[in-house]
């Protein structure tokens, strides 16, 4: 953080990164698109998931393309790309792997082998994952947290990069494993994946029912890739940007007695977003910026990453669920009425004495 507000300088490699990562946003929604009609928003949120080292949990109705979206996506990068079909009877070792015993031919005697599961790959789609139980949820995002696989008291580190983007259904809620919102936290996008308009849809009917031949190029490498995810981590986020997310965040807690909650927050909302929604704010606001061309985060960029890092996080209550409020109305609302500065925004003193030296 920088105590005086001023943007620090861009290096020249901080720079070629920015101009790297605007010219692959370009060529990776060009590469999209000869296989997926619109969905720009949903495109442009898993990229910033993406090179914000997040994960993603897209919700939509059976149809919408979810799938070949993961999928065509991991064709662009250029990654190793795994799909796992959860369902009811899918057990923990089907997806991390499991220990087998096999015996060694040179010396006759027997050993354990691990054998990986399909989350050993650098971008893996957790299909309909409402549908297997809670323990294999939980294995998957155990994964997804500690970015490693614990079998037999032996760590297996997953491979780098690694994105997790799971789907959900919002219908047919017969036989399915509601995520808790715990382990919703540990994804830093929720996404809503929408209808097609008119023009998009008439489009997807006339290409989709005709003989299809489509190459997806390669846009970018798993190591340039990591590079662009360093570089998003050292963009510099002014302490007014801060203090924004800040001030949003703790605008939805409404247990907390220090924070200033709006009455409508404490009106319709039983739990408000942690630390992480803030962390993945900004994260996603550097993400969009170098997307965008710019090494500097803004206000714009928070306010556009809002919706899918708070709308899993701040959980509505029965008074607001009764009227049709969404978590989505409430945060649209904090988004109209809170302030892009207060006076209260200030470096805190203890960390400014640290700053200071």
């Amino acid at each position: 953080m920088n105590p005086t507000g001023d943007t620090p300088t861009a290096t020249q490699d901080d720079l070629a990164a920015v101009d790297k990562m605007k010219q692959a946003y370009g060529r990776l929604r060009q590469e999209l698109a000869k296989v997926i009609v619109g969905q720009d928003a949903v495109v442009e949120q898993l990229l910033i998931s993406i090179f914000a080292q997040g994960h993603c949990l897209l919700e939509g109705v059976p149809g919408l393309a979810k799938t070949l979206i993961v999928s065509t996506l991991a064709k662009s990068l250029s990654l190793d790309f795994k799909r796992i079909q959860f369902t009811p009877d899918l057990m923990p070792s089907d997806v991390t792997g499991t220990e087998v015993l096999q015996e060694d031919k040179s010396s006759g005697a027997r050993v354990f082998r691990f054998l990986p599961g399909p989350i050993f790959a650098n971008i893996v789609l957790a299909d309909e994952i409402n549908r297997t139980p809670p323990k294999t949820q939980a294995a998957m995002l155990e994964s997804m947290q500690e970015r490693q696989v614990t079998i037999g008291g032996t760590r297996h580190a997953l491979p780098s990069p690694f994105f997790v983007l799971a789907t959900q259904n919002p219908i047919e809620q017969e036989g399915t494993y509601t995520l808790p919102e715990a382990q919703q936290d540990r994804f830093m996008f929720k996404v809503f994946v929408d209808y097609p308009s008119y023009d998009e849809e008439y489009l997807i009917a006339e290409t989709t029912t005709a003989v299809q031949s489509h190459n997806v190029e390669r846009v970018l490498s798993g190591e340039e890739i990591e590079a662009l995810q360093q570089a998003v981590r050292r963009v510099p986020v002014a302490p007014h940007v801060i203090h924004y997310a800040l001030r949003l965040v703790r605008a939805t807690r409404v247990g907390a007695s220090d924070a200033k909650v709006p009455d409508f927050v404490r009106e319709q909302v039983s739990w408000g977003a942690g630390p992480r929604g803030l962390q993945y704010l900004l994260l996603g606001g550097k993400a969009r910026a170098m997307l965008n061309g710019r090494f500097a985060v803004d206000v714009s960029d928070i306010r556009a990453v809002a919706l899918p890092v708070l709308r899993h996080r701040v959980i509505t209550n029965f008074a607001a669920e009764s009227e049709g409020i969404t978590s989505d109305d409430v945060i649209r609302r904090l988004l109209q009425e809170l302030p892009e500065s207060s006076e209260g925004d200030r470096v805190p003193g203890k960390l400014q004495t640290a700053l200071n030296g």
